[in-house]
């Protein structure tokens, strides 16, 4: 019997009434970092592979200095669709707070082009992923290394030095609008009110 890898997403969510998507299909390479101002704001780091989004809490979002290590604390896979969630989650529910899609694109497994090749699956269980991202902020090199097992593992995501580092610019602080909508975090929370006052 096949262990549903959505299991913990489900079970921590009545989606009915946040409104989270519920599965997706789909094979493409992506990857979606979404700022998410919960109990504490921080991103999420997404990448579509294994039949999920393999997901990441990262404190003080991605960075484009190769010397940046940033702590990149392993959550619950979730689903395909959740790549193009952008919205409230209610107050009451797990993860509350406001969602954006602060970047998107497809990556490229580095490992894949190795001798030996090692697969996104492979990688992951051994704990170093090296992809390429094309996103619309972010491209180039990234590396999740994995330091600590346990309930929450933890890793580190670090940019590697290629063309596209810089350790002059700061994405998260200066780069603050969805790469999906266009819109703030403000400007979501504020829409959807809206919506919902309708």
């Amino acid at each position: 019997m096949s262990k549903d890898k959505l299991g913990d997403y489900r079970r921590k969510r009545d989606l009915d009434a946040s409104r989270e998507p519920a599965g997706g299909r789909g094979t493409r390479p992506v990857f979606v970092i979404q700022k998410h101002d919960a109990s504490r704001l921080h991103y999420d780091f997404r990448l579509a592979f294994d039949g999920t989004l393999k997901s990441w809490a990262v404190p003080k979002g991605p960075s484009t200095d190769p010397r940046d290590k940033r702590l990149a604390v392993q959550v619950e896979d979730h689903p395909l669709d959740y790549a193009e969630f952008e919205g409230v989650i209610p107050e009451g529910h797990y993860g509350a707070g406001t969602v954006m899609v602060w970047d998107r694109g497809e990556y490229r497994n580095l490992r894949a082009d190795k001798d030996p090749p090692v697969s996104m699956a492979d990688a992951w269980r051994e704990g170093l992923l090296e992809i390429w991202l094309d996103g619309d902020k972010l491209q180039g090199g990234y590396a999740l290394k994995r330091f600590r097992d346990g309930d929450k593992p933890q890793w580190l995501l670090i940019k590697m030095d290629d063309e596209h580092a810089d350790a002059r610019r700061n994405p998260t602080s200066t780069q603050n609008k969805s790469a999906k909508s266009g819109r703030t975090l403000a400007r979501i929370a504020r829409d959807e009110k809206a919506a919902h006052q309708e």
